[in-house]
């Protein structure tokens, strides 16, 4: 047997094994209360300022006091292995979860979050906003 047709035959039985062992598995549960994702990318001015991102940083985190909001992650870019499906011009990421739609729009009028677009919208130059529902 030639070794490329050994090494077809371990990586096609690691697959299959693979896919047992996954499909076995139990799928995670998701916390079913808070259904609506809501997911904003933000692109700075100042792309090298370090100052302006924790600054927009600093205010995305002040959404939290928001009562609609049941969950806040903010991040900023992570040093990812470098792939076409990668995108990584972003600088600050926010992620909501929210209980149900109206609450979502809710937010959208909130004072606090209304104060935060007018103090902090001077740092950005593009927010592409991704809302979704779990499936």
């Amino acid at each position: 047997m030639s070794t490329n047709r050994r090494k077809f035959i371990a990586t096609a039985a690691t697959v299959v094994a693979g896919t047992a062992v996954a499909s076995a598995a139990p799928l995670a549960e998701l916390d079913p209360k808070y259904p609506i994702l809501h997911h904003a990318l933000f692109w700075l001015k100042n792309p090298g300022s370090k100052e302006d991102r924790d600054m927009l940083v600093a205010g995305v985190k002040s959404l939290v006091k928001i009562p609609m909001i049941k969950e806040l992650r903010v991040g900023v870019v992570a040093s990812t292995e470098k792939r076409d499906v990668v995108d990584n011009s972003w600088a600050v990421s926010e992620v909501m979860l929210f209980a149900d739609l109206a609450s979502q729009a809710a937010y959208q009028s909130h004072p606090i979050h209304q104060q935060f677009i007018k103090d902090h919208s001077h740092l950005w130059e593009k927010v592409i906003v991704y809302d979704a529902i779990d499936a």
